[in-house]
């Protein structure tokens, strides 16, 4: 018999099965497509929803001498899901907790991180499903690209002690890369997916997505992964695309080549809002359920921090871009799912993904509803989760958010979170705020 010593305390662990809670008056936005449910019932088994229903139906059996809570009419939606984050560049764990934390208080139980120091996201996504730690549950990619690209200062950040691009995370592909070697290897980081960076051709592209699909591995990709354009990376299967203003590569100035050599944006091509090359893109991209990631807000932070007029008009062109080409993919009928790729400054109340959900909404012209829906049931269908995360839905986990106010009237209700609930656990914002003081 082996005597083992104990572990790290988990006092945000997941809720055991057979603790049952019920739920009742809750406003449910169950991120179905369904229109919002009032006086609804949610029962959950530990980490898991069992029962949603009225509030006057008959409870189920398990549920007779349950805990109950009233929510009095509050808003629920399912848990939120920020699909662009980057958790470890360069490593930093106080940073990284304080951040997870921050997340999960604010009502996102799921977030990718789209290719960090995998060393340090692993044990992150460990302590934060077992509750060493309160955080969202994480979903990360190991990064391929072409050798060019790991002279970016960034990839040494994340590859401390060992050389960038010769890594399981960090692998540089070139014509003589045993492809089916280099996706084990990325498989065996315990990555859910690959990201396709920079420098890559159409040709690597598709090889590099067949052999990903082929070991079960998702590929989440550059919308434009230089020289291989848009058009490229959504024929070779890519399961999602981040960034919308890289679309605009699709209609390019000049030919593409490598990364840190892109052309000048025309940004008139896209003013119009009906760019044709774009509209045969997004055609293609609904046909083949391809996600778009677009992280539309981002140059709005670019223009806070730029420190000259030429710097700030850049940005605002880039974020009037990212605003155009948003809601030209989502009229037609693009999946797209919500992204930040950047955090709010760390004394900040709510997470950046607040921010993004508001400029879908104010910049886009997207409705709530259909915002919504992107943070959660297309967020989970981007990270390769939708069949337990999502909606609110029983069998799916037991992760979703209470609002005191309706986001469907203002997204910017969401800060008028109460709770979260992240795979049964109760994550009460008082908590939050008292730490905060």
């Amino acid at each position: 018999m082996h005597d083992l010593p104990p572990g790290a305390p988990t006092p945000w662990a997941p809720a055991p099965a057979g603790i049952i809670t019920v739920y009742r008056g809750a406003t449910l936005f169950d991120g179905t497509g369904s229109a919002p449910r009032p006086g609804t019932t949610i029962v959950t088994d530990g980490a898991v929803l069992h029962t949603v229903t009225g509030d006057g139906d008959p409870l189920p059996p398990i549920a007779a001498d349950a805990d109950r809570i009233d929510l009095d009419g509050r808003f629920v939606v399912p848990g939120l899901i920020d699909t662009h984050q980057h958790l470890a560049t360069p490593p930093n764990r106080p940073m990284a907790e304080a951040v997870l934390r921050r997340l999960v208080y604010g009502g996102v139980t799921a977030v990718r991180d789209m290719a960090d120091d995998l060393r340090h996201i692993s044990d992150l996504a460990r302590a934060a499903l077992i509750g060493e730690v309160p955080g969202p549950d994480i979903r990360y990619a190991a990064l391929m690209a072409g050798p060019s690209f790991f002279s970016d200062p960034r990839t040494r950040s994340v590859c401390q002690g060992a050389e960038p691009g010769a890594i399981p995370w960090m692998q540089a592909i070139t014509p003589d890369t045993d492809l089916p070697i280099a996706v084990a290897l990325a498989r065996g980081t315990h990555a859910a997916a690959i990201k396709m960076y920079a420098d890559l051709d159409a040709d690597t592209v598709a090889a590099i997505t067949a052999e990903a699909h082929r070991q079960n591995m998702l590929v989440w990709a550059h919308a434009t992964v230089f020289p291989a354009a848009p058009g490229d990376v959504v024929a070779a299967g890519a399961d999602s695309l981040s960034h919308a203003t890289l679309l605009a590569f699709e209609d390019p100035t000049e030919p593409l080549g490598l990364y840190k050599a892109k052309p000048p944006v025309a940004y008139g091509r896209f003013a119009a809002d009906t760019n044709p090359r774009l509209a045969a893109l997004f055609a293609e991209m609904r046909r083949r359920g391809t996600v778009l990631d677009a992280t539309a807000c981002m140059s709005t932070i670019d223009e806070l921090k730029s420190d000259t007029a030429e710097s700030a008009a850049r940005a605002r062109r880039k974020a009037e871009l990212a605003a155009t080409v948003t809601a030209q993919a989502h009229r037609a009928g693009v999946d797209l799912c919500t992204g930040t790729d950047h955090e709010t400054d760390p004394g900040a109340p709510f997470p950046a993904l607040f921010d993004e959900l508001a400029f879908r909404v104010e910049r886009c012209g997207i409705s709530t509803a259909d915002v919504l829906r992107s943070a959660t049931l297309i967020g989970a269908r981007a990270a390769g989760t939708e069949a337990v995360m999502g909606t609110v839905a029983p069998g799916k986990l037991a992760n979703f958010t209470v609002l005191n106010e309706s986001p469907l009237q203002d997204i910017r209700n969401l800060r008028s979170i109460t709770l979260t609930v992240k795979r049964g656990h109760r994550y009460d914002r008082a908590e939050f705020e008292e730490g905060r003081q």
